[in-house]
């Protein structure tokens, strides 16, 4: 089983890094929206919702973080709604959304990685 949730880390993760490789990408070219980062949004939202179930797990798990994480993954994907609503209709993401996908993103990743 623990090899297992292992796996599903690991897809976790790719979900991640298909969000934020793909931010970083466009941070250096045309700030826009990609259909890579929805793609990573919902590899990360599926991965993420099979790690917050019980899998028979010794230890009790940290609700109060898994709520947290999912109103951030939440809010990127209404940012990424909202940018990419925007760029059809003008032509560009406005900087403020665009910035705060990147950094919501980098947040989520760091809640995981330092929340204990």
């Amino acid at each position: 089983m623990e090899i297992l949730r292992s796996i599903v880390v690991l897809i976790h993760l790719v979900g991640f890094a298909t969000i934020f490789g793909a931010w970083i990408v466009e941070a250096v070219g045309k700030r826009r929206v990609t259909r890579l980062m929805h793609w990573g949004l919902a590899i990360a939202l599926v991965a993420g919702l099979a790690l917050s179930a019980p899998w028979g797990l010794a230890h009790d798990l940290n609700y109060m973080k898994i709520g947290i994480k999912l109103v951030v993954l939440i809010l990127i994907g209404g940012l990424l709604g909202a940018g990419a609503a925007r760029e059809r209709k003008s032509g560009a993401v406005p900087a403020g959304i665009f910035w705060a996908i990147g950094g919501l993103t980098l947040l989520n990743a760091g809640l995981a990685v330092i929340w204990r």
